[in-house]
């Protein structure tokens, strides 16, 4: 790891619809940068990326998930800083979501739809990387 690099995990939460067992991806948005993304934060001292993201998941959205393949890992610069964000599929289990002051949204949509709706370019092919890991696992 660089020193000096922001470590951070997150997950691309998703869950079957109700409506027609299609897949819907959930995204949150962050008033303090009025941005859509996928839930991730910043790991805690010493903490393991994959407990992180899953505790991240539960912070921003209010769902339990289960955690599932490794997705592609984010390389950026965020506020003069490197950061690393390490990404997990992740099945939604059950869960409500309550606003707050660092998410006071979430939606759950198609892929399609998640894609054009995220703020980061870089995070969509997330998206495209879950939908493989979920075809190979059918």
């Amino acid at each position: 790891m660089t020193e000096g690099t922001v470590q951070a995990a997150g997950c691309v939460l998703w869950r079957r619809s109700p409506f027609d067992d299609a897949v819907e991806i959930c995204l949150v948005h962050r008033p303090k940068y009025d941005d859509w993304s996928h839930p991730k934060g910043k790991l805690k001292r010493g903490e393991d990326p994959l407990a992180g993201a899953v505790r991240e998941v539960l912070e921003e959205t209010g769902h339990h998930c289960t955690p599932g393949v490794p997705l592609p890992t984010l390389r950026y610069v965020a506020h003069g800083r490197p950061k690393r964000v390490s990404y997990w599929a992740a099945e939604a289990t059950d869960g409500t979501f309550t606003p707050s002051d660092e998410v006071d949204r979430i939606v759950w949509l198609s892929p399609t739809a998640a894609g054009n709706r995220l703020t980061q370019p870089r995070e969509r092919h997330l998206i495209a990387a879950l939908l493989e890991s979920l075809h190979h696992t059918q």
